[in-house]
């Protein structure tokens, strides 16, 4: 499988290239329209300056988009982010897809504890994907930065392709285009990469990368779900809560009646059950802060946005309101909390337990049986 070259489009995004409109995408001066590969102004402000943009693509392109694969014939890579997977699974895929086969690419396995067992991994997506309505015909652990698993995928492509065109699909932030820019960078002397950063909605629009046979690799936008924390944050934030080196798990032994803030982002409120451990799998650049549950409304009213931080009190007045959601863990079992786009909370002591965890309104937040 080798990758060609392509023209028309920027090499980043895949946004058609203009240069009469500044504050429209595909920007790109007259003086660097010649260069190769072309790039818009905005990828290249990303790619050098690390500079965001507020140029976004619209939901109802996307969701169009993504319908026209279900009349293709093609092979569908789901990337997901395992940190984050039920917050960057796109819901309702096999409709969009139709019948073309679904290959689950599951990345960020770099980020979990080197300890971790990998076919204890393999299992619980398999029957998270099962739950979520997807029928793949392989699940596929890696880490593209790392290089952890990359063969897999590539041969896994290969192999279900067959010939066909292959369309990468994903939410924001899965790293799509970090993996397609390995592709590109070891199977191929293209000069080209597509811009990747940490902030959502990096691809604007289908990037088509022609592979030798005549078929191409399409990139498609990330699309933007509210429900995560990742995506109502100010931007300033995000390097603090998308973690890019493995985990660092938090210990805490509670009794009833504490709490935990983790930064200004969220609050777990132990409310009844027996003594127990809880163990935080967070990004490591966030703090954590304990106090007893009867001083957590003072704690939260004098130290909000300092003490307990990220967001500083200024980026909190943008954010959502807090609203509370109380869990009930079942005994006998092994379960998490999970945060969509913040982590999760391993309940350790299956003696059951009732929780009370306030996150900005919207944010999925639910029980599931325990990843680790």
């Amino acid at each position: 499988m080798t990758v060609t070259e392509q023209s028309g489009s920027c090499a980043g995004c895949g946004v058609k290239l203009q240069s009469s409109d500044k504050e429209k995408s595909g920007y790109i001066p007259v003086s660097a329209a010649e260069r190769t590969p072309a790039i818009c102004q905005r990828c290249f402000r990303i790619k050098n300056y690390n500079e965001a943009s507020s140029i976004t693509i619209d939901q109802d392109d996307f969701l169009r988009l993504l319908g026209g694969i279900a009349n293709t014939d093609s092979l569908v890579v789901h990337i997901v982010d395992l940190f984050d997977f039920e917050g960057s699974v796109i819901s309702g895929l096999q409709r969009f897809v139709g019948n073309n086969p679904v290959l689950l690419v599951v990345n960020k396995i770099d980020l979990l504890p080197r300890a971790v067992n990998h076919n204890r991994i393999l299992n619980w997506v398999q029957q998270q994907a099962k739950e979520a309505g997807l029928k793949t015909v392989e699940v596929v652990l890696c880490s593209a930065k790392r290089n952890i698993g990359f063969d897999r995928v590539v041969d896994a492509i290969e192999y279900y392709r067959r010939g066909r065109n292959v369309y990468v699909v994903g939410a924001t932030n899965v790293g799509k285009s970090t993996l397609i820019n390995r592709i590109i960078h070891d199977y191929s002397d293209l000069d080209a990469e597509l811009t990747t950063s940490r902030y959502p909605g990096t691809t604007l629009d289908a990037v088509h990368i022609p592979l030798d046979d005549g078929k191409s690799i399409i990139d498609t936008p990330g699309i933007v779900y509210s429900h995560r924390m990742t995506e109502i944050v100010p931007r300033s934030v995000l390097q603090a809560i998308l973690p890019d080196k493995p985990i660092k798990p938090l210990v805490y032994q509670l009794n009833e009646q504490q709490t935990m803030y983790v930064g200004a982002l969220a609050r777990f409120d132990f409310v009844s059950g027996e003594r127990q451990s809880f163990t935080l799998y967070i990004s490591n650049g966030l703090e954590v802060h304990r106090t007893k549950l009867e001083r957590a409304d003072e704690l939260w009213a004098d130290h909000k946005g300092v003490l307990l931080s990220p967001p500083t009190a200024e980026e909190l007045a943008d954010m959502p309101a807090w609203t509370r959601h109380s869990l009930r863990i079942p005994r006998g079992g092994e379960y998490d909390v999970f945060v969509s786009g913040l982590g999760w909370m391993r309940v350790n002591g299956m003696t059951g337990a009732l929780v009370d965890v306030y996150l900005p309104k919207g944010i999925k937040v639910h029980v599931r049986r325990a990843l680790i």
